[in-house]
C-alpha cells in the first residue's frame, strides 16, 4: 500500500496547490496494482518528502521533484502515465530532434542562416501530433492516470 503524505496546515497558497497535486497523484497511484518493489520506492520517496517541515522554504520545490520522480518511475517502468504526459514530453523532443535539423538543413540549402527558425514550428508541431497521438494510445490501453500534472 502506498504511504501517505503527511497533513500540512498553513501552507503558502502556491505550495498548497502543488501539494494537493501531489496528493491528488498519491490518490490515483493507489488505485493501480503496482510491484512489491515499486510500492517500497514510491513509499521511501513520500516519507522523504514528509521530513521536510511545512515552514521550510525548500518544501514546494521537494513536492516538485518528489512528484517528477514517481511519474517518472511509472512512466519508465509500467508507462503508466498523467494526462498530456508525452504530448509535453514530444512538445519540446519534437523542437529539438525535427526542428532543429530541418530548420539547419534548410537554412545552409538556400544559404540563408536566418531560415533556422521556420524548423523549430514545424518540429513542435511534429512532437505535439506524436504526442498526442501516444497520450491517446495510453488512455485506450487504460495506462493514464486521471490527473494532469500543472507545472
Amino acid at each position: 500500500m502506498i504511504a501517505a503524505p503527511k497533513q500540512r496546515t498553513q501552507l503558502p497558497e502556491k505550495t498548497q496547490r502543488y501539494y494537493d497535486q501531489f496528493q491528488h497523484l498519491i490518490l490515483e497511484i493507489r488505485k493501480r496494482k503496482l510491484p512489491s518493489d515499486l510500492v517500497t520506492v514510491i513509499n521511501n520517496r513520500i516519507e522523504a518528502l514528509n521530513q521536510v517541515s511545512d515552514t521550510d522554504k525548500a518544501l514546494k520545490s521537494e513536492i516538485q521533484k518528489t512528484q517528477s520522480k514517481i511519474v517518472g518511475l511509472l512512466a519508465e517502468k509500467l508507462k503508466i502515465v498523467p494526462i498530456n504526459y508525452y504530448r509535453k514530453t514530444w512538445f519540446v523532443l519534437g523542437m529539438t530532434v525535427f526542428g532543429l535539423p530541418m530548420g539547419t538543413a534548410l537554412g545552409l540549402s538556400l544559404d540563408n542562416m536566418g531560415l533556422l527558425g521556420l524548423g523549430l514550428p514545424v518540429g513542435m508541431f511534429i512532437g505535439l501530433a506524436m504526442g498526442a497521438r501516444m497520450d491517446k494510445k495510453a488512455e485506450e490501453e487504460g495506462r493514464q492516470l486521471n490527473i494532469e500534472i500543472k507545472s
